[in-house]
């Protein structure tokens, strides 16, 4: 794991010790000359008293505190170039998948987004909530049924969408970001209009899964320049009012473009892009358009990556700088893309 990240939020570990100098063994002293021939003064100063008052060496516990708080003011100085880099700039994540299941890796993407925000990012959080919605779909007496990556939804699973995405997920994740010591605001696309959907071209199959016609991010300017952090469910509705589930990675790819982020980021179940799906150590580090459509054509790139490959090919063709595709499992993966060169996942560039 690259330093910067990996130490940002850690906490002082007390294995750590500190190579320096050996300290001397004792505090003795040499034997001071006598008053008449060092000083011009009566005064007497025993060795005994000298050696009291030398401070004593750094006992082992406290040197390895030491060390670590070093360590740790080291590694914010390293991520000075990235946070000036970013400063101001705003970015959009889209959270789900496992980092969503465990509560030790929800409590780290939080924290990691309360983090950016503290040093100047705009962060934007989009939102899924599959393994939510599977819970109480199941717990309805729905088998829930996916299509090349997108959940097949009809009448009775869209109630249940919406309902676990815009009044469970999104207000639990507002309440986690205000817990961290930010300021959340949750919406989703039914707000202000801020996602207008269509439905799918495949409709027939998947039922009320709905595309994204248009963006309008007027609701989130004001949100993002007063310093707090949107959170958004990929809930919409059509023109008629008819609401549609939007894939998230979809969706927070165009509200990316429509509000001129610097980044997108994808929080996936997977390391990245792999140039070889068989094998997970052959992750693509980084790739530019026109070699990830490659991959598509090619059948390297399948499954449930095509939408999100293919919702950062749009974004970055509307005007988003990269996009990168990280792995939601990994412990401060967003710190990790954000602060760091080497990155943790598969970077798309223009």
């Amino acid at each position: 794991m690259a330093p910067v990240a990996a130490m940002l939020l850690a906490k002082p570990h007390p294995s750590v010790l500190v190579s320096s100098t050996p300290l001397p063994s004792s505090n003795r002293i040499a034997p001071l000359a006598s008053s008449a021939s060092r000083r011009g003064c009566g005064l007497r100063v025993s060795a005994a008293s000298v050696a009291a008052a030398q401070p004593a060496p750094p006992s082992q516990p406290a040197a390895a505190a030491g060390a670590a708080a070093l360590s740790r003011v080291d590694v914010l100085s390293e991520a000075l170039p990235f946070i000036q880099r970013f400063k101001g700039k705003t970015v959009v994540v889209k959270y789900g998948g496992a980092a969503m299941k465990s509560p030790e890796l929800q409590a780290s993407v939080i924290r990691d987004l309360v983090l950016l925000s503290c040093v100047g990012l705009r962060p934007v959080l989009v939102h899924g909530g599959g393994p939510e919605i599977n819970s109480w779909l199941t717990r309805v007496g729905v088998e829930p049924q996916f299509r090349n990556g997108l959940r097949v939804t009809d009448a009775v699973t869209m109630e249940v969408v919406e309902m676990v995405l815009v009044g469970k997920v999104n207000k639990q994740l507002v309440s986690l970001i205000s817990l961290a010591g930010a300021t959340a605001v949750g919406l989703c696309g039914k707000d202000a209009r801020l996602l207008t959907a269509r439905p799918s071209p495949d409709a027939a199959a998947l039922g009320f899964v709905g595309e994204v016609s248009r963006v309008d991010p007027t609701v989130l300017h004001p949100i993002i320049a007063s310093g707090h952090i949107p959170v958004i469910a990929t809930v919409a509705a059509d023109e008629a009012g008819q609401a549609y589930n939007i894939n998230a990675d979809t969706a927070a790819g165009e509200i990316a473009a429509a509000v001129g982020a610097e980044k997108l980021l994808l929080l996936t179940d997977v390391s990245g892009i792999l140039a070889d799906r068989d094998d997970p150590g052959s992750l693509v580090k980084q790739v530019d358009v026109a070699g990830v459509r490659r991959m598509v054509a090619d059948g390297k790139v399948g499954g449930g990556m095509i939408p999100k490959v293919e919702c950062c090919v749009r974004a970055i063709a509307q005007g988003v700088h990269t996009a990168s595709i990280i792995d939601g499992r990994v412990p401060h993966s967003l710190l990790l893309e954000i602060l760091t060169d080497e990155g943790t996942g598969t970077m798309i560039t223009g």
